[in-house]
């Protein structure tokens, strides 16, 4: 899973001229879902949504509290554009990214889990699949990148085990010219 937390001072999701999230004070977390995500993943991302210090403390310090420290509002919207792979020509590929069907379960999931670890009724959400227009006002400005598979790679994920194999055959493609050239000599 991939997000982008912003610390807002307020922010909403409007469908259709009509209101369907909004939060004062708190957080607002742009949610991507990648189509190898699991509950591990989820639960990851629950933790360090709700326990990321991005807050100050009641004597001004920096980065000493989080969104459940403070008891404030939290503001999920579905982003299957945070999967988009733009290094091959001018057109976002989104192939990384999980299902339409699929990532509405998992994100409901996932939105149902933060509200079970915090406070259901300070988790609000856009509407999955629609055009959302997201409207925020950034508090600091505090922008923070997420990724529930960046440090924490296992044998299990088939993008890690792909990366890992490419890099295992060009290393004996290397090892293999190497003994060619020396034996040529």
């Amino acid at each position: 899973m991939r997000a982008v937390l912003q610390k807002v001072l307020r922010a909403s999701v409007t469908v259709d001229d009509r209101i369907v999230g909004e939060i004062g004070r708190g957080i607002m977390v742009l949610v991507g879902i990648s189509q190898h995500d699991t509950k591990e993943d989820m639960e990851y991302m629950a933790k360090k949504i709700l326990n990321m210090r991005v807050f100050d403390d009641a004597e001004g310090a920096m980065w000493k509290r989080s969104v459940q420290d403070e008891g404030l509002g939290i503001l999920l919207v579905s982003q299957f554009t945070l999967y988009g792979k733009t290094t091959k020509g001018n057109k976002p590929d989104f192939h990384e990214a999980m299902k339409s069907a699929e990532s509405k379960q998992f994100f409901d999931d996932f939105v149902k889990r933060v509200g079970q670890m915090y406070d259901p009724s300070k988790v609000f959400t856009g509407e999955f699949g629609a055009m959302m227009q997201v409207s925020l006002v950034n508090d600091g400005p505090v922008t923070l990148e997420l990724d529930s598979r960046k440090f924490t790679y296992d044998k299990k994920d088939p993008v890690k085990e792909k990366i890992m194999k490419g890099k295992e055959q060009r290393r004996q493609g290397f090892e293999q010219g190497k003994a060619n050239s020396e034996t040529n000599e």
